[in-house]
């Protein structure tokens, strides 16, 4: 059984693994001062945070259209028996919703879509397991039911630098972004019921990245784990904590990711995150 695998942009996924994993990838838009790109094919992550560093207008980002999905949908049927098609939270864009509406639109074809609830590499982990699977030919109730499991572990933490991005974004509420400037505090976020929620408050960017840090300790004493460092323009700190990381945890596969334009629009240049789920095997 062929079961063709499709996600969206935000999962940040390097072009190298989509080649190798067939994966199909629906890019979301931003759009700066007028002008639309799709993330990860007209604009790259260098370029957009170059092109909106200081106090203009906030980018406007949007999902996919429907029939982008039918229009892919339609195309993976002639040699595919199936579709998982797995997408960032649908606590935080339509993208998820559309891949339901266009699934139910393509006639007489098995079209699942996943709501990961999170975004970023952490997506791109359930993306890359799916794809694997696929490739051995494992059946898509397997592949979902793997995607389930990996749920219980899956864990990501982020760190902003700037909270005007989340609060003028409408993802952090203005009495969070004017308390956590004014006492320099550096909250961590995690996604609670598929939004972004503050997890801890932290008075110090050093600090909480020891604290998320801590956390995956915490879980890599009882399973063996893969993580991502995503850094949203950041790459020489993001490489920095790696080799920290590491050091400290030589059974943790790490991998470094990024904030592409559509999550940098609402996290701002300099955000910093750390996400992890249990091994396959």
């Amino acid at each position: 059984m062929k079961t063709a695998i499709v996600t969206d942009s935000t999962a940040y996924l390097p072009s190298y693994i989509v080649e190798k994993l067939d994966i199909h990838v629906i890019p979301l838009t931003v759009t700066i001062d007028g002008q639309a790109y799709e993330e990860e094919v007209d604009l790259t992550s260098e370029e957009f945070y170059d092109k909106v560093r200081g106090d203009g207008p906030l980018p406007k980002t949007s999902q996919p259209p429907v029939g982008k999905f039918v229009e892919l949908f339609e195309s993976l049927k002639s040699d595919h028996d199936a579709i998982i098609s797995i997408h960032l939270s649908s606590g935080i864009s339509g993208t998820f919703a559309g891949a339901v509406q266009a699934g139910e639109m393509t006639e007489r074809f098995d079209v699942r879509a996943f709501d990961s609830e999170l975004s970023c590499y952490m997506q791109g982990f359930y993306v890359i397991r799916a794809a694997e699977m696929a490739k051995e030919g494992a059946t898509p109730n397997t592949i979902m039911a793997e995607l389930t499991e990996m749920k219980k572990t899956m864990r990501a933490y982020f760190m902003v630098d700037d909270h005007t991005h989340l609060q003028r974004g409408g993802r952090l509420s203005s009495a969070q972004a004017l308390i956590g400037g004014l006492l320099q505090v550096k909250p961590i976020l995690h996604f609670q019921d598929k939004v972004i929620v503050p997890f801890e408050k932290i008075r110090t960017r050093k600090k909480a990245m020891k604290r998320i840090a801590d956390m995956l300790a915490e879980d890599a004493e009882n399973m063996p784990l893969e993580a991502a460092i995503i850094h949203a323009n950041q790459p020489e700190e993001a490489e920095a904590w790696k080799v920290e990381l590491a050091e400290r945890m030589p059974d943790v596969q790490f991998t470094i990711s990024h904030f592409g334009p559509v999550i940098g629009t609402h996290l701002g240049e300099g955000s910093m995150g750390l996400g992890w789920v249990k091994r396959r095997g």
